[in-house]
């Protein structure tokens, strides 16, 4: 009984950082960048870092988690949670790379 009390916190944490990571989120249009002022983009830039560097304290505190050898599939759970929030910071990067090259071109 005592190895269930102790695992649930556990898995609980992988389902929900598994949920947040999901690779469906909407892709970003890098036309609207063209549409936005300086200030707006701007304010992109700063959400979009926000986000990422986030995503990236996540990922590094999952991948760093000392995982009990007994908890069957735990490491591969793991593993997939942190595949997908690299997946989500290289989407990230791309549209920080679309918002700088708007910048470029208006301010």
């Amino acid at each position: 009984m005592k190895a269930i009390t102790t695992a649930a916190p556990l898995i609980c944490s992988f389902v929900f950082l598994g949920g947040c990571a999901s690779p469906f989120h909407a892709s970003f249009d890098a036309a609207k960048y063209d549409k936005m002022s300086c200030v707006e983009l701007n304010v992109a830039m700063g959400e979009v870092a926000k986000e990422m560097s986030a995503t990236a304290i996540t990922r590094g505190k999952v991948a760093q988690t000392n995982i009990p050898s007994w908890l069957w599939g735990g490491r591969r759970v793991a593993s997939t949670i942190t595949a997908r929030q690299s997946a989500k910071i290289e989407r990230l990067r791309q549209q920080e790379a679309a918002i700088a090259a708007a910048r470029r071109s208006k301010c």
